[in-house]
């Protein structure tokens, strides 16, 4: 039986080991923290362990929730000091007791003397009697002796560095602000320090005001006002990620599953930015702002990066600046910035924040297409290459690009085509009684109707799509039928979701790869959905206006008139032509027929 993680034995004596998150090994001084659980025997051991790793774990949580001090943490530490001081004597000052309250102790004295309560044959009680009446008589004067004292002591430990007197100042400030300052570390010898003269510069002033001079300014050029605001942590049940829980389940928008997973992610992205103690009313420009220039700084999948692994934000920038990976497009910080945007939307909405920080904050996008349409020229390379002509394997993608006698034919082979024949999205998700015939013509029908886990990108991508006769005489009929035989349901049955419910995603992302492999890309521009835009293209060269054919492709325009009647656009009819003007002169595809296939 494998030993218990965190478990270790060491001299026949059982240990409790836990490695110290990445983030905090600076802070710690160590990558690992062990404590003897004080037993040999390993039952006890592992009563003892679970509470040790527990509060460690719990440590390290509260570090985190705590941040490294700042300059405003110093200039609001020295200002509320100061104020503290002079507010402090002002309030001690309206306590002392007024020259009517010390004669009316006098007078009381006076009374009980003249009743026999006190003699002069009671040397003690004399003593007692007239106790109170003298430390109202000094009262003022006492208290003006132990400040200069203070004060004194203070300048004193100033000069020798110090800091026994202001201790408990500063151990309340760092406490209250949740501030990541050890004592005995030089930024708390340096908190100390000031907090000395700020205290100095405040008793100066009361002894002023002893005398009656309350005009007195600090001057002390580190004791003034503080601009900047302390920091503040967020109320139980109120931090940015329980309130995303919140926003979530609502869900106002009523965006999908994997759109709502992915904001979690962007959002959770701020939050390793900002703390996760940072309260939600402090989220404004300046800090969207920062984490934006973050952003333009991150690298492309940092998160399966192994040099990244266990880092937050800030390490990874910081240790990109040496690794240089690529950084993420102007379209992935902008999808970063829209999850984040809707979520700032609805706590606007609720009363959180008083406005989006996050809105006007988007990038400009190039004006230049990043996905361009592959020449005809390149079609032909690429549909003779061993991917769509046979391959030494197809379930590894490295041996794609080798020559062989393995035939892909599943969704990996048609998606690319159907989209090359009518500009459809990814279609992986068909059932096959969405490909049937209708009125003497073979459709696909996109739409979420019917049996399976299917989705669309908008209600507006739902549609018909006439079967292009190219796509017919290269087997996909057959392949269906077959498919129908077999009693399938699904058009592409080994198609899946990925665990963000994308569908076919990882094709999607190792398509590109193999058109680097095989020459064909260089840089940004080809993919998979290049057939979509040539389907496109080929459309326009059919001499057909964007808004006649945009709702094939499953575009919406929103205008006034598609709000009247019911009907759909484009009726059947129109459809097959629409589809069957999409040709691609010189294009070498028919070796790929059933006809053709190597036996």
């Amino acid at each position: 039986m494998a030993r218990v993680t965190y478990l270790e034995r060491r001299n026949a004596t059982y240990y409790a080991r836990l490695d110290v998150p990445l983030d905090l090994v600076e802070h710690y001084g160590t990558t690992t923290r062990k404590k003897s659980l004080r037993t040999k025997d390993e039952n006890e051991a592992k009563k003892r362990l679970w509470p040790v790793i527990e509060g460690w774990r719990a440590e390290f949580e509260e570090v985190r929730a705590r941040r490294e001090i700042t300059s405003d943490d110093k200039a609001i530490a020295v200002w509320q000091h100061y104020e503290a001081t002079v507010d402090g004597y002002d309030r001690k000052q309206r306590s002392m007791p007024t020259p009517e309250q010390t004669d009316a102790e006098l007078q009381r004295i006076y009374r009980r003397i003249d009743m026999g309560e006190i003699t002069s044959e009671n040397f003690f009680g004399m003593i007692n009697a007239y106790t109170d009446y003298e430390l109202m008589l000094r009262a003022r004067t006492d208290d003006a002796n132990l400040r200069t004292r203070r004060l004194a002591a203070l300048k004193t430990a100033l000069a020798s560095g110090d800091g026994t007197l202001i201790d408990p100042a500063v151990q309340d400030f760092v406490a209250r602000h949740r501030l990541l300052v050890d004592a005995g570390s030089d930024e708390y010898r340096e908190l100390c320090a000031l907090l000395t003269r700020a205290e100095i510069e405040g008793l100066q002033r009361t002894l002023e005001r002893d005398k009656g001079d309350f005009t007195g300014a600090p001057k002390d050029p580190i004791v003034k006002p503080a601009t900047g605001r302390a920091r503040e942590a967020a109320r139980p049940g109120e931090t940015i990620m329980e309130l995303f829980e919140s926003y979530s389940r609502e869900n106002p928008n009523q965006i999908k599953p994997d759109t709502l997973t992915q904001a979690r992610r962007d959002v959770g992205l701020f939050v390793e930015f900002v703390g996760s103690t940072f309260p939600v009313h402090r989220i404004d420009k300046k800090a969207v702002r920062e984490w934006k220039a973050l952003l333009l700084r991150y690298p492309v999948k940092a998160s399966e990066t192994k040099a990244f692994e266990g880092m937050k934000l800030t390490q990874i920038v910081k240790l990109n600046e040496t690794v240089k990976k690529p950084t993420i497009s102007t379209t992935t910080v902008n999808r970063y910035l829209s999850g984040f945007s809707a979520f700032c939307t609805w706590l606007t909405n609720h009363g959180y924040i008083s406005a989006n920080p996050a809105a006007d904050m988007f990038l400009k996008k190039s004006k230049e297409k990043t996905t361009k349409p592959f020449t005809v020229e390149e079609m032909n390379t690429l549909f003779k290459s061993p991917f769509f002509t046979g391959c030494q394997n197809d379930e590894a993608p490295r041996f794609w690009s080798k020559p062989g006698n393995i035939l892909i034919r599943d969704h990996r082979f048609w998606v690319p085509l159907i989209m090359l024949y009518s500009g459809a999205r990814p279609a992986a998700q068909l059932s096959i009684d969405d490909m049937r015939e209708d009125r003497g013509h073979w459709i696909m029908h996109i739409t979420t109707e019917g049996d399976g886990d299917k989705s669309v990108k908008t209600a507006g991508s739902m549609r018909v799509v006439p079967l292009h006769p190219e796509l017919v005489e290269l087997g996909l009929l057959k392949y269906h039928a077959d498919l129908k035989k077999q009693g399938e349901k699904r058009l592409f049955p080994v198609a899946e979701r990925n665990g963000r419910g994308q569908m076919i995603a990882n094709f999607s992302r190792d398509f590109p790869r193999y058109l680097t492999k095989i020459g064909l890309k260089d840089g940004r521009g080809l993919s998979l959905y290049s057939f979509r835009h040539g389907a496109a293209d080929a459309l326009r060269r059919a001499g057909f206006l964007d808004e006649q054919f945009g709702f094939i492709l499953g575009h919406t325009a929103g205008t006034m008139t598609q709000r009247y009647g019911t009907l759909p656009q484009g009726m059947l009819e129109q459809r097959v032509d629409l589809i069957n003007s999409i040709k691609y002169p010189d294009l070498k595809i028919h070796h790929l027929a059933p006809s053709t296939e190597p036996t």
